[in-house]
């Protein structure tokens, strides 16, 4: 991504926040925060080590809002995600005390490692935001912002996410090891003291919830909207997938460019907003053939394929 000079005040004071602890990880905190005021969700996949979970909690930490985490093992149930209801003798009735799902910003950690019936509890709430405990929908927090972290070499005794429940994420990202410097830098900061705890809140949770709001107001051009549409349906039309992008993924690139476009300062998208964010969107929605793995090919290239390939409007219409 290319350096971007003019953000939006309130969230360059984020951004500046997360760096303070997250070295080197600029474009991941931008996309995070893009997330975030898309009411979108997150899956971190990398190797263990490479800050995944300070990331969230550096996020959260940053924008004022209750945090909670999630470590999921494989004897985790739905009710401790959602939380359950426990008979009170003294009243003689049922009381709901409310699970981890309830926060804000929730880490949902090796999310692999737990049971289908347990993921299925944390996408209901992704998707609806409620859940539904014996038979009553609770509405859950606003803002409601779900970091999955997932370990992509460690396979045994893990579940991994089917293909459709990928999609409830709006980006999937990874973090990548630091340069020498960079992890210099980290070595510095922690050598006394973690940097997560020297951090403060540097926007409200009110002013967090007024901020997505005004993400709906930037502008979406009707020659953006027919060029997320050819990004999308090409690839439902390619030899080598076997499942395309659904229009989820084109409302989900949509709304991310929208954030995208907010956060740097503008009130309109502009092309270079979708070719930048299909590559954190479109992939892990897209299913490729069995003879297009065998031949080594990716979403990720594919999708890169199609950017190029795909004619960039050059012209606004004239119906704003």
């Amino acid at each position: 991504m290319s350096e971007i000079e003019e953000l939006h005040p309130k969230l360059k004071l984020v951004i500046e926040n997360i760096g303070n602890v997250m070295i080197g990880k600029r474009d991941v905190s931008i996309l995070s925060l893009v997330a975030l005021l898309a009411n979108g969700h997150v899956l971190l996949e990398d190797v263990p080590g490479v800050g995944k979970t300070m990331m969230v909690r550096a996020l959260a930490k940053s924008v004022g809002v209750e945090f909670k985490r999630i470590q999921f093992t494989p004897d985790l149930l739905p009710s401790d995600v959602t939380g359950v209801s426990i008979y009170n003798p003294k009243d003689q009735k049922f009381e709901f005390r409310e699970g981890p799902l309830f926060g804000n910003v929730i880490l949902a950690d090796e999310i692999n490692r737990t049971s289908p019936k347990t993921q299925s509890a944390l996408l209901e709430g992704m998707e609806e935001g409620s859940i539904t405990v014996d038979g009553i929908t609770r509405i859950l927090a606003k803002p409601f912002f779900v970091m999955a972290t997932q370990n992509p070499i460690d396979y045994e005794g893990t579940y991994p996410l089917p293909e459709a429940q990928l999609d409830r994420f709006l980006f999937k990202l990874r973090m990548g090891y630091p340069t020498k410097s960079e992890e210099y830098e980290v070595l510095t900061l922690a050598e006394k003291e973690r940097p997560i705890h020297k951090i403060d809140s540097v926007i409200t949770k009110e002013e967090l919830i007024k901020l997505q709001s005004e993400i709906q107001k930037v502008y979406v051009d009707e020659t953006i909207k027919h060029y997320i549409i050819d990004l999308t349906s090409k690839t439902r039309k390619h030899p080598s997938v076997y499942l395309g992008a659904s229009p989820r993924a084109s409302i989900a690139l949509m709304k991310a460019a929208q954030a995208y476009a907010f956060i740097t300062g503008r009130d309109y998208i502009i092309p270079d907003d979708i070719q930048y964010l299909a590559q954190y969107t479109l992939p892990h929605r897209i299913i490729l053939r069995s003879e297009a793995k065998f031949e080594g090919k990716s979403a990720d290239e594919l999708v890169n394929d199609l950017i190029v390939s795909t004619n960039v409007p050059v012209q606004r219409s004239l119906s704003r």
